[in-house]
């Protein structure tokens, strides 16, 4: 089948069953494969989802520039969208992101405001840093901003990838899904799509940046993860528990996951997976657990991440 663009290509991902790396004994553990969508990451169903949602409002023209600040992957997406429908835009990110991510964005043609990070650190400070970069460049360019944090567009993109899990395992009762939480936007999309077929649904975040499990936030290193707040979409009734991973831990898996089982990831997938194979163990061999790959490892090469 010969698709009429490359926004077409987003979606229909594969949802694989971990061979190797689940401890004998524990569920199943099911995973997402979102690297191959186009930029090589679940976030060009959002980028979509935001763009397309704005274009039927109205209030994204022809022309108008888009404006959004981000840890990496939706700069990329939104670069990918923006590149594809011409609209400019100017993405804010930071040193603390791979490269990878910052090139990709420059590469679709996006315009990039690289903010200072502590020692390549993700801190609180960094995104009231970089929002305020966003305020400025809307007052000075009448620019649209995606809001990703607040916009609900984001969770009818989402939903797709909930649809899509609850086809691909028809017949087996899934009995967890879990994800780390940025936006919250995934975890909350997918949720609202799987609720009536899964049990619980729980919220993973790296145990330095522990609010939603202790209430407060911290330094850490997984990208797209924890901002130090609790996001506006991950509201209470969204999810059942949440649970803290540690990422240092998941840094471990990644090799492993990679040698044993071919899944080849960043940090958060690597969260994501940890937190499935860990509530696996609490389950018995005839019961499910579903996560997401976030994104592909070719994001992480140049950090330490593989080294």
């Amino acid at each position: 089948m010969i698709l009429g663009s490359t926004l077409d290509a987003i979606g229909n991902t594969p949802l694989v069953r971990l061979r190797h790396t689940v401890p004998d004994g524990a569920a199943q553990v099911l995973v997402k494969l979102e690297g191959g969508n186009p930029t090589g990451s679940y976030k060009d169903r959002m980028a979509l989802a935001i763009i397309e949602g704005a274009e039927r409002r109205g209030v994204l023209r022809p022309g108008r520039r888009v404006v959004e600040y981000t840890g990496g992957s939706t700069g990329s997406s939104l670069a990918f969208i923006c590149a594809v429908k011409g609209y400019p835009l100017t993405l804010v990110s930071s040193d603390a992101f791979a490269a990878e991510k910052l090139r990709t964005m420059r590469v679709f043609g996006a315009d990039l405001v690289v903010v200072p990070s502590d020692e390549g650190r993700i801190t609180p400070d960094l995104f009231v840093r970089m929002r305020a970069e966003v305020d400025r460049i809307i007052e000075r360019d009448d620019a649209f901003w995606t809001d990703q944090f607040n916009n609900t567009d984001a969770l009818d993109g989402y939903a797709v990838l909930g649809q899509e899990i609850l086809e691909q395992a028809a017949g087996t009762t899934l009995d967890v899904f879990c994800a780390a939480v940025g936006t919250g936007g995934m975890l909350v999309g997918v949720g609202q799509a799987i609720r009536p077929k899964v049990a619980r649904i729980v919220a993973l975040e790296p145990a330095s940046s522990p609010m939603l499990t202790a209430g407060y936030g911290g330094p850490h290193r997984v990208e797209g993860t924890a901002t130090g707040t609790i996001p506006p979409l991950l509201t209470p009734n969204t999810y059942d528990d949440a649970r803290a991973i540690e990422e240092s831990q998941a840094r471990q898996l990644v090799k492993p996951l990679a040698r044993r089982d071919g899944i080849f990831a960043g940090t958060s997938s690597a969260v994501n997976i940890l937190g499935a194979i860990q509530l696996a163990t609490e389950l018995t061999p005839a019961q499910t657990v579903v996560t997401v790959a976030a994104d592909t490892g070719l994001k992480y090469l140049s950090g330490d991440l593989y080294s």
